[in-house]
């Protein structure tokens, strides 16, 4: 079935961002132990921070504190956009080249017509609804933005659904598509997933 064709090869692709995501969570926290258990600079940087303070220690140690947390933050951050940045590489270099993700030539489907502008919109559409949205709300969350977070973790979620739900429907192209217009075919003897209808000799 096209559509279950079209769902697995999303499983499949999405699955590959959730490795990338997960080995990125781990260096992350590794970043983050380093510069929490890096006692001689800790040291240095304390010190500074009291000599400066003229002797005021809770402001001396706040103030560590909060650089501390600055650049865990900034960490997260920078993580969660190399997540973006290397999505949209995969979806944007695979479409260019072969006119296919992994997960799709797994399914036998194909991007038609294989053009690199339309390869980058379509990959930045994708991106945008399938990781992007989300990794901004994650990232106001680490920062103490939840009410704007949950505003936007809603958006994620209205942009997943405006997406991907059209490809349920008798034209089956995703909102990725329709952008980039691109369409979705079934490779070899496989029913062609597209809004074309196949011409017969």
């Amino acid at each position: 079935m096209p559509k279950f064709r079209r769902a697995l090869a999303w499983l499949v692709d999405f699955a590959l961002v959730v490795a990338l995501a997960s080995a990125l969570a781990v260096l992350t926290f590794q970043r983050i132990s380093a510069l929490v258990t890096d006692v001689p600079e800790l040291a240095a940087r304390g010190g500074f921070d009291l000599l400066t303070s003229r002797g005021d220690v809770v402001d001396a140690s706040e103030g560590l504190g909060l650089s501390l947390w600055d650049k865990s933050v900034l960490y997260v951050e920078q993580a969660f956009g190399l997540l973006i940045v290397a999505t949209f590489l995969y979806q944007w270099v695979c479409l260019a080249l072969a006119g296919r993700t992994v997960g799709k030539a797994l399914t036998g489907l194909k991007v038609t017509p294989r053009m690199p502008g339309r390869a980058a919109l379509r990959a930045a559409v994708t991106t945008a609804t399938d990781v992007a949205v989300y990794a901004v709300a994650c990232v106001l969350l680490v920062e103490g933005q939840i009410a704007l977070s949950v505003l936007v973790w809603a958006v994620a979620v209205a942009l997943f659904l405006f997406n991907a739900l059209p490809v349920l429907g008798p034209a089956r192209r995703s909102l990725a598509d329709r952008v980039a217009g691109t369409a979705v075919t079934g490779l070899g003897l496989s029913r062609p997933d597209a809004t074309h209808p196949v011409r017969t000799a």
